[in-house]
């Protein structure tokens, strides 16, 4: 029953009716069933009898409703555990009869008739029970005329669900009316009233023969080609398109109306996200304590709430921007107490402050998200990524084998790939130094490669966003540039994999497919939102690749434990060398000579490599 329609009756008045009534359809059954086993003549009946036998059932089915917690509201009315513990309540009381009947000396009431009343009281107790609900959910219905009509797309488990909830009243002035499906067993399938009515192909049709404003993807994990297909007979129809996340985004196994999200980019990129196991590190998280740099940007904040799912001990969350913090711990408890101590305000690179804080908290695994990472302005300010990227992440390395830190996982780039930006050479950097700290501890100590995350701060995405909602023209380095993309929750799970399945000193990448080009993924945008732009070519940056790569010269594509995940083995860089060429030439100058000398050596490694195989075929 809706909640709005059993308000009317208090909750023990409900109870008791419903015990009164199954006590009701006992004496009914009972009477019923001694009715029908004597061929229909009362003469027969003997109701002294019949009536001590009515009182012990009414008895019976009151203790083990008790019993079981029939009649203290410990199900909700109608629903399939409510039916479940319906049947146990009357088989009891039915077993009860049966040896009351069965132990009688000279028993005056047949054997059959208590199995055929349990059947009988069962029947209209369900049934009564099945009507009580059916009126509860016409009455919470949405008005037909006044609410907004809904197609939803996917009648499988997910798309009943959420048929349900929005008829519950649940989702306010909405109601659906139509449900589609490619799955042929689904055609002429019906939930709750609301028929399959047809596949994707016939969403135009429908949309219009309906009058349907809304449409609602409920497909576990749809393809990007079919989203591509949907959204456009989407646009070509009116209607608003709505997405229902996948149920791990949702952390729970029932689905709401208020879940669903508004169509996103990545729904529509041309390769599907790649889900990693994060549950096996499971034993790695939960009841330790976890540091997180950089907590409060873009990867920072997901990371912590993916961490905290799995329990640990602490989670330190550490960032300069006092706004960042708040904001994160506000979106994993729905409150922000920012005299926890689980938020740290501070920056890498003041190397006291770091070294103190490790050495007192202790941690036993290090999440090194903070970082600046900005290519355009990195080139003009390249001291500031020196210090940051490189001199930031050296102290936090030594901080962190100072506190015997058994897990560090820095956060790299694809950008480190071949580095011919100040960006990248400053992240190149920080993945040699962790493998060079590798060797000095037992511990874990790796790199992850990034490409570029939709959704994050300051990410393309989000720029292409800003510039349609003020009417301004798309800017695009270039008409053939592409970047590798990944999404948020992908970036995640491939940290958290990371600590799992990385060996120390080396760097993960994830397998993102095909690059995906700047134009088409404007093009992508402007359909989503139905808005229109001019798009202008600014000319590539000062450091800036036209095509990124994922592995640098030398570097094999080698995945022996994930079939998405290569392993990259990374040299080492000593501490000691960066400051002493820093102090000679310059951090600026020190950023591209510890890049170039070894991307030269690495080349020249390769081009003796491929000679001496050469010299091998020829003998």
């Amino acid at each position: 029953m809706h909640e709005s329609a059993r308000r009317a009756t208090p909750p023990r008045i409900r109870r008791l009716i419903t015990a009164a009534f199954d006590g009701a359809s006992w004496a009914g059954a009972l009477t019923a069933s001694s009715w029908l086993r004597h061929e229909f003549d009362f003469t027969q009946i003997n109701f002294a009898e019949l009536s001590g036998l009515v009182v012990a059932a009414v008895a019976a089915v009151w203790l083990a409703g008790a019993g079981t917690r029939l009649y203290f509201g410990r199900y909700s009315p109608g629903s399939l555990d409510e039916a479940l513990g319906l049947a146990r309540v009357m088989t009891l009381t039915g077993a009860t009869i049966f040896t009351i009947v069965l132990l009688g000396a000279t028993p005056a009431i047949p054997r059959s008739v208590p199995l055929i009343a349990t059947l009988l009281a069962l029947a209209t107790s369900a049934a009564a029970r099945i009507v009580v609900r059916g009126y509860g959910e016409r009455r919470a219905r949405p008005d037909h005329l006044s609410a907004k009509r809904v197609l939803i797309y996917g009648a499988g488990d997910r798309g009943q669900a959420l048929v349900r909830s929005v008829l519950s009243g649940n989702a306010g002035h909405y109601i659906p009316i139509a449900l589609l499906d490619d799955d042929p067993a689904l055609r002429h399938a019906t939930v709750s009233g609301v028929a399959v009515r047809g596949t994707g192909m016939d969403l135009a049709t429908l949309a219009h023969r309906t009058g349907a404003e809304l449409l609602i993807v409920a497909i576990s994990n749809p393809s990007p080609a079919t989203m591509r297909l949907v959204v456009a007979a989407a646009k070509e129809n009116a209607l608003e398109v709505k997405i229902l996340p996948p149920l791990d985004e949702l952390l729970r196994p029932w689905v709401r109306f208020s879940d669903l999200r508004d169509l996103d980019v990545t729904d529509l990129l041309g390769r599907k996200p790649v889900n990693t196991d994060v549950a096996s590190i499971a034993g790695c998280l939960t009841g330790r304590t976890v540091l997180v740099t950089g907590a409060g940007g873009s990867i920072g904040t997901e990371l912590c709430r993916q961490l905290h799912r799995f329990g640990p001990a602490e989670l330190i969350m550490l960032d300069r921007d006092e706004s960042a913090l708040h904001a994160v711990q506000l979106s994993i408890h729905s409150r922000s107490q920012l005299d926890s101590p689980n938020l740290v305000l501070a920056d890498i690179r003041d190397t006291e402050t770091i070294r103190a804080l490790l050495a007192a908290r202790r941690p036993d695994v290090v999440f090194h998200a903070a970082a600046l990472k900005h290519l355009p302005l990195l080139e003009r300010y390249p001291e500031e990524a020196w210090k940051t990227n490189v001199l930031g992440t050296m102290d936090l390395l030594d901080a962190a084998i100072a506190a015997d830190v058994r897990t560090f996982v820095n956060i790299s780039t694809d950008k480190a790939a071949n580095p011919g930006s100040v960006l990248g050479r400053s992240k190149r950097i920080g993945e040699r130094l962790v493998a060079d700290a590798a060797m000095k501890t037992s511990g874990t100590y790796l790199s992850v490669r990034f490409g570029n995350v939709l959704g994050s701060r300051g990410s393309v995405l989000t720029t292409f966003t800003e510039q349609l909602s003020a009417g301004m023209p798309l800017t695009i380095t270039h008409p053939d540039v592409t970047r590798f993309f990944m999404t948020i929750p992908e970036a995640v799970q491939l940290v958290i994999q990371a600590a799992a399945i990385g060996d120390s000193g080396e760097a993960l990448v994830l397998d993102m497919g095909r690059p995906e080009s700047i134009v088409d993924l404007a093009e992508t945008l402007m359909t989503i939102t139905g808005r229109r732009s001019e798009v202008v070519f600014t000319g590539l940056c000062r450091g800036e690749k036209l095509h990124e790569e994922l592995f640098g010269t030398g570097e094999e594509d080698h995945r022996p434990k994930h079939p998405a995940i290569s392993h990259v083995t990374v040299p080492r860089l000593k501490a000691a060398e960066v400051r002493a060429r820093a102090d000679k030439v310059g951090c600026a100058r020190a950023l591209v000579d510890l890049t170039d000398e070894h991307q030269a050596y690495a080349i020249a490694g390769t081009h003796l490599a491929a000679d001496s195989a050469k010299a091998g075929e020829l003998r």
